[in-house]
């Protein structure tokens, strides 16, 4: 499954977009880890646990999105997004989502 943020998949012809495609998940803190990047917040620095924590919930709405891609009998997905939002306090959503499409 080709996944691109271009409109385009470089040396194919799209002949059908077949839908939308999207996967998303709900990722949440712990009591742990707010409380050691509450230190580094303090200290400065990045806040590694939660990059690893968005990181894991964008691979997680990626991998659901491609499912959902091929469920529809897509090739490839293009104009593919991310969105991330807040959904309750210490929880935050990532939605992956593109446009799935056959190809030549």
């Amino acid at each position: 499954m080709r996944v691109l943020t271009t409109e385009t998949v470089p040396g194919h012809e799209i002949v059908e977009s077949v839908g939308i495609a999207r996967g998303n998940t709900v990722e949440a803190r712990n009591v742990g880890r707010d409380i050691t990047q509450s230190i580094r917040n303090i200290t400065g620095g990045e806040l590694k646990a939660y990059s690893e924590l968005l990181t894991k919930a964008r691979d997680e709405a990626l991998e659901r999105m491609v499912e959902d891609a091929e469920g529809l009998g897509a090739d490839a997905v293009v104009n593919v997004r991310f969105e991330t939002s807040e959904v309750t306090s210490g929880g935050a959503e990532v939605i992956a989502y593109g446009t799935a499409v056959r190809l030549a």
